[in-house]
């Protein structure tokens, strides 16, 4: 007659020990850092000033919608955003510090100056996008900054390259091309 199957004895050590592995592989996972994202919203005029014979101050509010994908809060220092057009260097936002929680989107609202001097020596081309109503300009910034939960904290910095076709007349987004790399500090 055949012997009676072998019956394995449960314990509390194997219990733990597999949810241990189980809850280390869901945290390598979930918490594998992502790139954020941004996305242009609206611009519209804050300041227009003229003072001849050839001063012009031209002052933009940015509305930028951010994400944070991650599942960690990250805390980011100041930036300033170069605005280019045709290459050249155009005007400058400013990205005050900050955080932001995790897995969570906000508006953020950056006040912009553009050059009066180069829009002068740029006067003729930009003219001519007013006139079709279709600008094309880029932006660049690298932020830096941590995410941290309890005692883990770990230093990034992102750098965020935009193209973005926008109707001069009526300040309207047209269309945009975001990309974003990450690059993270060993802490």
């Amino acid at each position: 007659m055949g012997s009676a199957p072998s019956r394995r004895r449960w314990s509390w050590g194997s219990a733990v020990a597999g949810a241990a592995t189980t809850a280390a592989a869901a945290a390598v996972v979930l918490c594998r850092p992502r790139d954020p994202s941004f996305e242009l919203i609206s611009i519209s005029l804050s300041t227009f000033h003229f003072r001849p014979p050839a001063a012009l101050d031209i002052g933009l509010t940015l509305t930028v919608h951010a994400t944070n994908p991650n599942v960690v809060p990250v805390r980011y220092g100041a930036s300033t955003v170069s605005i280019l057009y045709g290459g050249a260097h155009l005007g400058t936002a400013r990205l005050d510090a900050g955080e932001q929680p995790a897995t969570s989107c906000r508006l953020l609202h950056l006040p912009a100056r553009l050059d009066g001097v180069e829009l002068a020596h740029r006067a003729r081309a930009i003219l001519s996008d007013v006139a079709r109503r279709h600008m094309e300009l880029d932006a660049a910034v690298e932020i830096a900054g941590e995410a941290a939960v309890l005692l883990w904290s770990r230093r990034f910095s992102v750098r965020i390259d935009s193209h973005i076709v926008v109707d001069p007349v009526f300040l309207d987004v047209i269309e945009q091309d975001n990309r974003s790399e990450m690059q993270l500090y060993l802490a």
